[in-house]
């Protein structure tokens, strides 16, 4: 992740005209919406997906031909806003970017915030589906890459407009404002903060809660997993420019050569997990890229290597790039180098789940789906900026879906091979199956949340 630029100086939002949609890959579609005005008892969740699952599958689809890279969201938010405004919501596009908020007000009672991430990968798809993404465009650096749903994003904003549409057919279930979030260049860990900074709590109500899912590849449909606390990592981004200099390959004595001083740090930055931190916390260095020289007899000036830093603290955080910073200007130092360049660009904060409003979920999640269905996972080093909502004061909960029929997952077994992980263009969710689960699953949360009409008070002091 890089977000040394959350966004472009030359970037517009050109994200309120919602009728650019009709002139690009979505088509609308043919189905009635509940209102603004619905007041009346809709059926139970199962029974209204019966109904709606098929008219959601195709919209998933849709998102699925029509996939956006980060900050590129225009007709993917574009989409969101006018599928969130049908349902009713008061609608604000262009926040932080493309960012979606749709707010639902139902009297009096907490605010709880629903939020959906809007972005692709630059991936060329291989699931051979026959709605696979064509998708080919120019990334920031100017070049042509394919672009994919590898992450199933997709299927998180299609679920958002599923529970939204459900949530506004049946008012009398909940009360409160709900608060449906469509964010930008979450892969870029760049969304969050720039909704946050372009007023997402001041120019809209403040959340007493905020949920999020996301997609697991590797967890059989129907089942849903959760981790209260420090569930996914810090993550920061590292690079080093080894500097020494160059001369002759025969002639190693009157040069620094600075590939040498690269490989030792290689290995010292090792010590730094094995020797400095505390062994129960969770760390990772990788030296994900290594490059210098350009010919077998020529030692070059300078070697530059690219790391990827993992913890879930803010002080082991602190302690592994302080002593990044001190190995490498040791080992540059020892060689009589000169001064090493290291550079850090911040990626995201590690998500933690607040205890007392995951403790709530998940009995919500056992409740309507089954004690059997909601296991718990363990952390996970991977990086999400969900994180920041919770940063900013608000408590939050990310749990995640199972999305992979187990069929699947059994035929991968036989096979010894592990199922596509998220972010392989061969990934590709079971929809249906996900999607019951997932609209179901938020559903019960914001039903558990937002209490019924005229149970305000005894669900607030309940909650406390």
């Amino acid at each position: 992740m890089n977000t040394r630029s959350i966004l472009p100086a030359s970037f517009s939002c050109k994200c309120a005209v919602l009728g650019v949609l009709n002139r690009a890959r979505f088509v609308p579609l043919a189905i009635v919406v509940a209102t603004a005005g619905c007041g009346t008892a809709t059926a139970d969740p199962q029974s209204w997906l019966d109904k709606n699952v098929g008219s959601l599958v195709e919209l998933y689809q849709q998102f699925h031909e029509a996939p956006e890279l980060s900050l590129q969201e225009v007709k993917t938010s574009a989409r969101l806003a006018e599928e969130l405004k049908a349902a009713g919501c008061d609608v604000t596009t262009c926040v932080g970017g493309h960012g979606v908020v749709g707010i639902l007000k139902n009297g009096p009672g907490p605010t709880l915030m629903l939020r959906t991430d809007l972005d692709a990968l630059p991936v060329v798809e291989e699931t051979g589906l026959p709605y696979a993404s064509k998708v080919r465009t120019r990334d920031q650096r100017g070049a042509t890459v394919g672009v994919m749903h590898a992450c199933g994003h997709d299927l998180h904003i299609t679920n958002l407009i599923g529970v939204a549409r459900y949530l506004a057919s049946s008012r009398n279930e909940w009360s409160g404002t709900l608060m449906f979030v469509g964010q930008p260049a979450e892969e870029l860990g760049a969304g969050a903060r720039a909704m946050i900074e372009d007023g997402l709590f001041s120019r809209f109500p403040l959340p007493d809660y905020a949920v999020a899912l996301h997609v697991a590849a590797d967890v059989p449909c129907g089942k849903l997993e959760y981790l209260a606390g420090y569930a996914q990592a810090n993550v920061d981004s590292v690079d080093i420019t080894i500097k020494g200099r160059g001369g002759h390959g025969a002639s190693p004595h009157a040069t620094i050569d600075p590939i040498v001083i690269a490989a030792r740090l290689v290995l010292d930055l090792q010590t730094i997990i094995s020797r400095e931190i505390d062994p129960i916390e969770p760390a990772v260095i990788t030296v994900g890229s290594i490059h210098g020289g350009s010919k077998h007899n020529v030692i070059g000036d300078e070697c530059k290597l690219q790391l990827t830093v993992r913890s879930y603290t803010p002080n082991v955080r602190d302690q592994l790039l302080e002593a990044i910073r001190r190995k490498t200007l040791a080992a540059a130092t020892s060689s009589g180098a000169p001064e090493p360049v290291v550079e850090v660009s911040e990626g995201t904060p590690s998500v933690y789940n607040d205890p007392v409003l995951t403790d709530r979920v998940v009995k919500a999640l056992r409740s309507s789906l089954g004690e059997m269905n909601v296991d718990e996972t363990k952390p996970s080093m991977g990086g999400e900026d969900f994180s920041r909502y919770g940063l900013a004061g608000v408590p939050i909960c990310m749990f995640k879906l199972g999305v992979v029929d187990q069929a699947r997952l059994d035929e991968f077994a036989a096979r010894n091979e592990p199922p596509p992980s998220l972010h392989s263009p061969r990934f590709y969710p079971d929809t249906e199956a996900g999607l019951r689960v997932g609209i179901q699953a938020m559903v019960a949360i914001a039903e558990d949340l937002l209490p019924p009409l005229g149970k305000v008070s005894n669900s607030a002091d309940n909650a406390e």
